[in-house]
């Protein structure tokens, strides 16, 4: 047999990170908590009423009621994967949407940002942007070395918060799932440990207040910021 075959690097010092449990990430504009139905189920729904378009893309959705809505959260709630957090925008004080890690690895080091559904009060704002810089950053100071991001290849307003976030772009898995029985392919982006910490600079660089003048309009893209660390992006973004 050959001895000159290449096997990849040895990891050095390796062990594997823990599980998110009982986590409680605050920042400057967000804060995630873990999900619960008696204390988050009501005031989302409020914030979800009547906007069943956020579901498209969702495996889970629309809801008929709030009941229908608290159910489906109570089933969901302390399960270890998926494991959700609850996400309130601390500017106007609601909770407003719900993410949760998942296809959690941690003996190969990985683990996934999924389930994203933010209310229209939570889209497009430092809040939003903030709570997934949390995330990320909880799950690279744990141990992990791979953060993944997956959606419907359809789903264009995610894969480009995708890339502006810093995912870079990895491929599309056709014919990946069947969803609420629609063929789903799945657009493919994760961020590495190496890539973490020049992320990180750019999540406080344009979270900074010096970012925004006094109408809240930002100077400096955060895609701009980000795309000098991704090492692919996304073909159609």
């Amino acid at each position: 047999m050959p001895s000159d075959r290449p096997v990849g690097p040895v990891v050095e010092g390796w062990q594997a990170p823990p599980r998110p449990d009982a986590l409680r990430l605050e920042g400057a504009y967000a804060l995630l908590e873990p999900m619960r139905a008696d204390l988050h189920a009501a005031p989302i729904h409020d914030e979800f009423k009547g906007l069943d378009w956020i579901w498209d893309y969702m495996p889970n959705g629309p809801f008929a009621d709030a009941a229908g809505y608290a159910a489906w959260m109570r089933g969901a709630e302390g399960q270890p994967d998926p494991w959700f957090l609850a996400i309130k925008n601390k500017e106007t004080g609601r909770w407003c949407g719900v993410a949760s890690y998942l296809r959690i690895t941690p003996e190969q080091g990985g683990i996934e940002v999924g389930n994203i559904a933010f209310a229209p009060s939570l889209q497009r704002t430092r809040a939003a942007t903030e709570a997934m810089a949390l995330m990320m950053g909880w799950a690279f100071d744990a141990g992990y070395r791979r953060y993944e991001w997956k959606c419907n290849a359809l789903n264009m307003p995610s894969r480009r918060a995708a890339q502006r976030l810093g995912f870079s772009y990895e491929g599309t898995f056709r014919q990946h799932m069947v969803v609420k029985g629609r063929n789903r392919d799945t657009a493919w982006f994760a961020i590495t440990d190496t890539d973490w910490p020049r992320l990180k600079d750019a999540f406080a660089a344009w979270l900074a207040p010096g970012n925004f003048d006094n109408e809240g309009r930002q100077r400096q893209s955060l895609a701009d910021l980000t795309a000098p660390v991704r090492v692919a992006s996304d073909p159609l973004i």
